[in-house]
């Protein structure tokens, strides 16, 4: 059993508050078996990854909404579909990109300047870490041992006073993996209300038709991401799958309202 394994078993015992599961997850046996590495990278490509497939589908079927409720022909949704598809994904995997690249950066630049005050300054550092733990609680006898230990290995120091100075945690985060995540969670997703349109231009059947396939689809995804945040979240499959179904389904009727609206007026046209 993996290390990310053995926290997912640890995190469902919790939520059913299991303490024979508990305690399996936390033998110590288990734990020393598991495989030693950081959760960080990888519960944040799959955050990233689901919430990408969430915006992906909501904002394209909004898109596929509003077209359906002005009544335009298959060509304009897939069009307009096609166009919000790629923009926005790729919007949003040049955000994903920025943001993991800034937070690198910022980590990187605080870590540097940890490590130098460290070489510079040790004594004033040494009395941080001292000020920190007496601020935990423990005795003074406790901090100078902390302090003694801690400070014996330089990079140890440094990821002390990463942690408990400026709250920052190493993370092995790939800027570009996680924009490539993000992009193609967000367009694979995002397809999905646009299928029975492409299948109409080979094979053509009634608007009406097309857009309840369309309907059904995006429903079935939506609920099933929502079931997914579970991953993330720790929220219940059922609540999460209802929660994605009612803003998917309230972000689709305004825009079929609105595309329903300007007909109405005669600002849209077939």
């Amino acid at each position: 059993m993996s290390w990310i394994q053995r926290l997912e078993e640890a995190r469902a015992a919790f939520r059913r508050r299991d303490r024979e599961a508990s305690a399996r997850a936390h033998d110590p046996q288990r734990i020393r078996q598991a495989e030693e590495r950081h959760a960080g990278a990888s519960g944040r490509y799959l955050s990233e990854m689901v919430y990408g497939s969430l915006d992906g589908v909501i904002t394209t079927f909004a898109v596929v909404s509003g077209v359906a409720g002005a009544r335009f022909g298959t060509g304009v949704v897939l069009v307009l579909g096609l166009a919000n598809l790629l923009g926005d994904g790729l919007s949003m995997a040049a955000g994903a990109y920025l943001s993991a690249r800034s937070d690198l950066d910022y980590y990187r630049r605080e870590r540097a300047r940890e490590a130098w005050e460290i070489d510079h300054f040790p004594e004033g550092e040494r009395e941080e870490l001292r000020t920190i733990y007496r601020a935990m609680g423990f005795s003074e006898e406790d901090v100078e041992t902390l302090v003694r230990i801690l400070t014996r290995d330089r990079e140890l120091w440094v990821d002390m006073m990463m942690v408990h100075e400026l709250g920052l945690l190493r993370e092995n985060v790939r800027p570009f993996r996680s924009a490539m995540a993000t992009l193609a969670a967000f367009v694979t997703a995002g397809a999905v209300p646009l299928l029975a349109y492409v299948v109409g231009l080979m094979h053509p059947w009634p608007a009406s038709a097309m857009f309840a396939w369309s309907v059904a689809a995006t429903g079935a995804t939506l609920f099933g991401l929502g079931a997914a945040r579970t991953l993330v979240t720790g929220v219940g499959w059922l609540r999460g799958g209802i929660e994605m179904l009612v803003v998917g389904g309230a972000a689709a009727a305004v825009a079929y309202g609105v595309g329903a609206l300007l007909r109405a007026l005669g600002i849209a046209a077939a």
